[in-house]
C-alpha cells in the first residue's frame, strides 16, 4: 500500500479518521455453520442451483468447510459452509460467522486498519490448521463497529 492522507469526518455523533483511497479489495464469502452439511448442500446446490466449488476438510480441528455460490470462484462471492465434526446444536445467534475479504497485502492492510481505529481480533499469520490438500492461508480478523467479525485473506 502507498502512503495515504487522512481527514477527519463527523459521523453522527463520531469523529472518524477517513480516506478517500480504496483498498483493492472484494468479498470472498460469508461463513454460515450447518448441523447436516449434506441436507445444506441439497437446499443450497440442489434446490438453488448454487455449485460446489472446494471443500477442505481440516482433520486436526475436525472440520469440514464447503464453498458454494453462483458463477466462478476466482470473481463471485460465496457461502462457506461450515460443519463441524463434534457439535450437535448451536445457541440461537451462533450460526453466523464471519464476512471474508481477500486482499493484496495483508500485513500493510492490516497495519493501514489499525491505524484508522480498526481493532485487530488475530494478527496476519498462517491458519492454525492446514487442510489436507496443503491449502494454508495467511489471514487475520478484525472487528466491526458492532462486533461483527471480517476475515482478511490474502490473496495468493
Amino acid at each position: 500500500m502507498s502512503s495515504v492522507n487522512y481527514t477527519i469526518q463527523k459521523v453522527g455523533n463520531t469523529m472518524l479518521k477517513t480516506t478517500t483511497k480504496m483498498l483493492h479489495a472484494r468479498i470472498l464469502y460469508t461463513m454460515i455453520r450447518v448441523y447436516n452439511l449434506e441436507k445444506a448442500l441439497g437446499f443450497y446446490v440442489t434446490i438453488l442451483g448454487m455449485k460446489e466449488f472446494r471443500r477442505e476438510e481440516y482433520r486436526q480441528g475436525r472440520f469440514t468447510l464447503v464453498f458454494i455460490g453462483y458463477g466462478d470462484e476466482e470473481s463471485s462471492a460465496m457461502i462457506e459452509l461450515t460443519y463441524n465434526w463434534d457439535i450437535s446444536k448451536y445457541k440461537h445467534g451462533t450460526r453466523f460467522g464471519h464476512i471474508a475479504i481477500g486482499v493484496e497485502d495483508i500485513y500493510a492492510t492490516c497495519h493501514h486498519l489499525e491505524s484508522m481505529g480498526v481493532n485487530i481480533l488475530r494478527k496476519p499469520g498462517p491458519m492454525l490448521y492446514t487442510a489436507t490438500n496443503n491449502r494454508c492461508d495467511v489471514i487475520a480478523f478484525i472487528e466491526d463497529p458492532d462486533g461483527y467479525k471480517i476475515e482478511l485473506i490474502e490473496n495468493n
